[in-house]
């Protein structure tokens, strides 16, 4: 019994707080981008260079003396009107176009080229590491975790359950669910849908802003950094249901914890294959994913 117990303490137990960890920085991430393709039907390839775009805004702002706690509420505010401007210049001119899924797929990937270059260009290729703005760790199951990633895991819950209660509890969110069910039928009751649309993206990438803000103090702050989350984020949209908060979560915390304990037992190489593998038989057994679409339930 002794032995089970230490098994767990000290090696199930580490790894499972890694996964937690690693699981909600996932869903920071894949939820504006679950927002985003669940109302516009939009496959957005630059949602990680928006992710990264907060963080670079976070760390020119904090290289002038601003602290990193406004600028958590400073930056998810910059990232609003970028989005808007981004879906009403660039995604509304293809939106209708027959070929609308290529086309912005297209026109995002080429958007996130773009921004990685100009990341590249204004900060440089080097990897940037803000200060963590809560230092200490605490014993938790004997393991010894950075405050900061223990705020990361409650911050992170709590932004999750403001996002629900906007989309599902408020007129607002009743609006942009009514447009993602049936878009035509929501503009004949009222509802501005390109308006809709716009403030929706710029949401979405307000919350990727708002990610990078809080991660960069424990992933660094690069050029490339969108591309460490953007797979795997996509990854858990496809798995929890397109468009689903729910199944951000639920999928975001079951495919972080399924990687971190299978890296126990076979070589850590083969993690991302497996977490490839469950989305590809979800996708066979149960194309909707878990939890199904933003206004279909």
């Amino acid at each position: 019994m002794s032995t089970a117990i230490e098994y767990f303490q000290f090696v199930l137990a580490p790894q499972m707080l890694i996964g937690l960890v690693l699981g909600v920085a996932v869903i920071l991430v894949a939820l504006g981008l679950t927002i985003i393709f669940g109302l516009l039907d939009v496959i957005n390839m630059s949602h990680g260079e928006f992710y990264a775009l907060g963080a670079f805004i976070a760390l020119a702002l904090g290289s002038i003396g601003l602290p990193f706690w406004l600028l958590v509420i400073l930056v998810p505010l910059v990232m609003l009107p970028i989005g808007y401007v981004v879906e009403r210049g660039l995604i509304q001119r293809v939106f209708h176009s027959s070929e609308r899924h290529v086309t912005t797929l297209l026109l995002t990937f080429g958007l996130g080229l773009v921004m990685e270059d100009a990341f590249r260009l204004v900060f440089g290729p080097n990897p940037h590491k803000p200060e963590t703005p809560i230092p200490g760790a605490i014993d938790v199951f004997g393991v010894f975790l950075p405050l900061y990633r223990l705020f990361l895991i409650v911050g992170g819950a709590v932004i999750v359950a403001l996002v629900a209660v906007v989309v599902y509890r408020t007129r607002l969110g009743a609006m942009v669910r009514a447009a993602a069910f049936d878009r035509h039928m929501a503009a004949s009751l009222g509802v501005p849908v390109q308006h809709v649309y716009a403030g929706a993206f710029a949401f979405g990438v307000a919350l990727a802003g708002l990610a990078g803000v809080l991660l960069a103090p424990i992933y660094s702050v690069f050029p490339t950094m969108g591309r460490d989350f953007i797979l795997m984020a996509f990854t858990v949209v496809i798995v929890g249901g397109m468009g689903s908060i729910a199944g951000v979560v639920v999928a975001g915390l079951l495919l972080t914890q399924v990687q971190a304990i299978s890296s126990l037992y076979i070589s850590p190489v083969w993690s991302d294959p497996i977490v490839f593998g469950i989305m590809v038989i979800m996708l066979m057994v149960r194309p909707q994913g878990l939890f199904g679409r933003l206004g279909h339930g």
